[in-house]
């Protein structure tokens, strides 16, 4: 009797310990669920945070692209611009010494001229000279 009480007890224990264990892993099957619901929850969190954030990507590049091509119209400008300053400086150069060597082929001209008139007078006067040292100063006419 006293070997079936023992096995009675024994079974009684091991079946104790197995409806432990049981319950145990019904208490762990509970809690992992509970954590896969919450890390899914999180998943879900994260990943509409994350197509939230490409989204404004997408905006921010078709804003940058806008503003780079805003950029570039405006290199192109200065560009130009720069290109029509330079064009208009070497004209104004070029018609500023257009106008310098025009002043200086008058002055030159009119050197010229005046030397020319010098030298005519001064070839009047001399055969003015020749004329009245040949001349005779009695005469009314020479005179």
């Amino acid at each position: 009797m006293k070997l079936a009480i023992c096995l009675a007890f024994l079974s009684v224990a091991v079946v104790a310990v197995m409806i432990f264990q049981a319950v145990r892993q019904e208490l762990n099957l509970r809690v992992l669920k509970s954590r896969t619901v919450e890390n899914t929850e999180q998943i879900k969190r994260k990943e509409n945070t994350i197509i939230e954030v490409k989204s404004k990507i997408q905006a921010m590049k078709s804003k940058l692209v806008f503003v780079n091509t805003n950029i570039d119209t405006l290199k192109k400008k200065k560009t130009d611009s720069d290109q029509k300053a330079q064009d208009l400086n070497v004209e104004k150069k070029t018609s500023g010494m257009r106008e310098s060597m025009t002043k200086l082929k008058g002055k030159a001209a009119k050197k010229k001229a005046e030397e020319d008139i010098q030298s005519l007078k001064q070839q009047i006067l001399d055969r003015d000279k020749a004329i009245c040292a040949f001349a005779d100063t009695s005469k009314e006419e020479a005179r």
